[in-house]
């Protein structure tokens, strides 16, 4: 295997599979599946899940709504996210822990990055819940300062696309995929693959992240084989 230890991240819609919100069952049982393959072969997973699929900050706020509160709303979201991903996980008996950034201990762990990585030492795949615990902060921003803490080989940002285009190519049919990027180049393109803080602090950590779409089977394995599935930034 390519990769020892990896951070899976995953969008809250991604959960939605064809519905217009809220979680499918069926996609959560797939993902479960997926990352089966990964932990069948020892390879130590973690995930960030976002909260798009119920609530996003960012679009309270431009409603009216007070930006902090609606950042805390939209942790709270990730650790639904992380509950159901976490049920459909131990149904496929992967033995799994749930910790979250924000205290709620009746549901998840509190985050400690030295429990985390013992997890994960131990076949347990690991969830990060609540996010940073901070407003202002994104689940991508998340993804990378987890990754870190707990010395991650790689990121997976699994996604609809098949990778990172010039443009984005649901809307425009002329977009070229890249195969590899440098972080330099994506930031002079002005390329959209995390927001600015969750990049900036993956570049600095030459933490390499690697878009792909997580919605073709055997995607997952694929990549922690070695192949060269989606597109990679370092």
């Amino acid at each position: 295997m390519t990769y020892k230890r990896i951070l899976l991240k995953l969008s809250g819609e991604a959960l939605m599979g064809n519905r217009n919100y809220g979680i499918d069952p069926e996609r959560l049982s797939d993902y479960a599946n997926e990352i089966k393959q990964l932990t069948n072969k020892g390879i130590e997973v973690a995930i960030v899940i976002g909260g798009g699929n119920i609530f996003r900050g960012v679009a309270g706020a431009s409603n009216g709504m007070d930006r902090v509160q609606g950042d805390h709303m939209g942790m709270l979201a990730t650790v639904i996210n992380g509950l159901a991903l976490q049920s459909a996980l131990e149904n496929a008996e992967i033995p799994t822990r749930l910790q979250s950034a924000i205290q709620i201990n009746e549901v998840a762990e509190p985050f400690i990055r030295r429990r985390a990585i013992r997890h994960l030492e131990k076949g347990r795949v690991v969830i990060f819940g609540g996010g940073t615990g901070n407003p202002y902060f994104t689940t991508d921003s998340a993804a990378v300062l987890r990754a870190i803490e707990i010395e991650a080989d790689v990121i997976l940002k699994g996604t609809r696309v098949d990778g990172i285009y010039s443009a984005d190519p649901e809307k425009d049919k002329t977009a070229v995929k890249f195969d590899t990027i440098s972080f330099k180049d994506v930031l002079q393109k002005g390329l959209k693959v995390m927001d600015t803080t969750a990049f900036t602090l993956s570049q600095e950590n030459d933490l390499p992240i690697i878009v792909f779409d997580m919605n073709t089977q055997g995607n997952l394995l694929k990549i922690v084989s070695g192949h060269a599935i989606g597109t990679t930034v370092s």
